[in-house]
């Protein structure tokens, strides 16, 4: 609404009437992106994403300017859109900050080395990947974020892949499979709770809808995982390789349970649905006041300042690793590899990538570009299935454009909801769809805040595990199954004569 009226007054003051778009205006910053990123991708390969692809972004955003600019909107109202996009993703800054700042710390203090010298006992490599996807599973489904669980043990279980010697990549599949198990059907889910508010359904009714697409994907999930741990498996490392890691990290860190306080802090703090980035900061900085305590020789390796007092290092240790992120030295490639990230700076990449995302997606949904594009394929969408395949497309398509889930779960769910309303379908039945294609996909998009975040977190980047996130491909699968064929699709009750 701000936008619209400082468009009037600007408009009435400079005698310039408003346009709506055409189909070639709402079309063009399409195809720019479009070529944008095919041709960073095909000159830089992975490496797109360290910038290139942000390039692509904002320059595509000053395309859809232009074009708004062009039909009669001031530059004033452009600006405060980009604005309103940029303020709307606050809080996930915050939280990728802080879980660059934890992972940091967790190392420093030993929280990781003592998961990960635990795990490599416990997990044998032919069922890794089925632990994975049900362990993640499990405690997204009890915190209900997606995000916390894969930014803190889904990095303990990436990293503990690299150690036993299975792929990284199917690793980052199957953490990111069972964090969103929870995202979509835990009651303390923010997406889900979003979902069933913005389409007027009751939550613990959607929850219950939710099931007959989310347990059927993950039971498929955890065959086709549980199968490729068995193909994958006896091409681990050998028990020499793995007990040279294990003393290796034995020798630089105390391995003990009192490690594993920070991740304590966070789990209960998680359960008491304190705000996740205040969790996990908080988390981050009991680690690095624990580290002086339980791994002081680690700390001291880390700074290297022969100037200055122990207490000195140990203070200029913590915040090091929190703003840079921690440094191992042992010698063993795979073991530095895993225990050499974190820290603030690693996420500023990944930040300007959600920020160019985000403006772009504004400026399409705020000028009525994107509506511009659904409304006829809504018209032509006759049949029930039709209209849900083109909620789970639209939902699709805007984490592909916008760059964020929250776009891609409540812009769908305003547009259709009436359509909805009008056939005679439970309102349960938009929320599943918006939730299985706006939420669950949102991963699977590198420039996507979510596939951003993943790929920052883990280590491996979107393109590389995206074909392994089964529960993702499968959830809209599945819903479009149910759509065509009207099993579980349900109708409103009529009003008693």
């Amino acid at each position: 609404m701000a936008q619209r009226e400082l468009d009037n007054e600007m408009s009435t003051s400079s005698s310039r009437p408003i346009r709506p778009p055409s189909y070639f205006d709402a079309l063009a910053p399409l195809v720019v992106l479009a070529l944008m990123i095919t041709s960073s991708v095909a000159l830089f390969g992975l490496d797109a994403i360290n910038g290139p692809i942000q390039v692509g972004l904002f320059l595509s955003a000053m395309v859809t300017s232009l074009i708004v600019s062009k039909n009669g909107h001031s530059w004033q109202a452009i600006g405060q859109a980009g604005r309103q996009g940029v303020s709307s993703v606050v809080d996930a800054i915050f939280i990728l900050f802080a879980v660059g700042a934890l992972i940091g710390a967790w190392n420093m203090s030993g929280t990781i080395p003592t998961l990960v010298y635990y795990g490599i006992l416990m997990i044998h490599p032919n069922w890794f990947y089925l632990a994975t996807i049900l362990v993640c599973a499990i405690i997204s489904l009890g915190i209900g974020s997606s995000w916390t669980t894969a930014g803190t043990i889904g990095v303990d279980l990436v990293g503990l892949s690299v150690m036993v010697g299975v792929s990284p990549a199917i690793a980052a599949g199957a953490v990111i499979s069972g964090c969103y198990v929870g995202e979509k059907m835990s009651p303390l889910s923010e997406t889900a709770i979003l979902s069933a508010q913005i389409t007027g359904s009751d939550t613990n009714t959607h929850l219950r809808q939710q099931a007959w697409t989310s347990l059927p994907a993950l039971a498929i999930a955890a065959i086709l995982f549980a199968a490729l741990g068995f193909a994958d498996g006896v091409r681990g490392l050998g028990e020499d390789v793995i007990a040279s890691e294990l003393r290796a990290l034995n020798g630089l860190f105390w391995i003990s349970p009192a490690n594993l306080l920070p991740l304590l802090v966070l789990v209960v703090l998680s359960v008491r649905r304190t705000p996740a980035a205040l969790a996990i900061m908080f988390s981050a900085l009991c680690a690095a006041l624990l580290a002086p305590f339980t791994q002081p020789e680690a700390v001291l390796r880390f700074v290297v300042d022969p100037d200055v007092s122990p207490a000195i290092a140990f203070v200029k240790g913590g915040w090091l690793a929190l703003a840079n992120g921690y440094q191992a030295n042992s010698g063993i490639p795979m073991v530095d590899a895993l225990l050499s990230r974190g820290g603030m700076s690693s996420m500023l990449t990944t930040v300007w990538l959600i920020l160019g995302a985000l403006l772009f997606g504004t400026l399409l949904d705020e000028f009525g570009l994107m509506a511009k594009l659904i409304t006829p394929v809504l018209n032509r969408a006759k049949s029930t299935g039709r209209l849900i395949a083109t909620v789970v497309g639209t939902a699709f398509g805007l984490n592909l454009v916008s760059g964020d889930q929250y776009v891609a779960v409540v812009l769908p769910a305003r547009l259709f909801r009436g359509e909805f309303e009008r056939r005679g379908l439970a309102s349960t039945n938009l929320s599943r769809a918006v939730c299985d294609a706006g939420s669950v996909t949102s991963p699977l998009i590198p420039w996507n805040s979510c596939g951003a975040y993943m790929a920052a977190v883990l280590g491996v980047p979107t393109l590389l595990y995206g074909p392994y996130c089964f529960f993702n491909i499968l959830s809209p699968l599945l819903t479009l199954l149910l759509g065509f064929t009207g099993i579980r699709i349900l109708k409103t009750p009529s009003p008693a004569p």
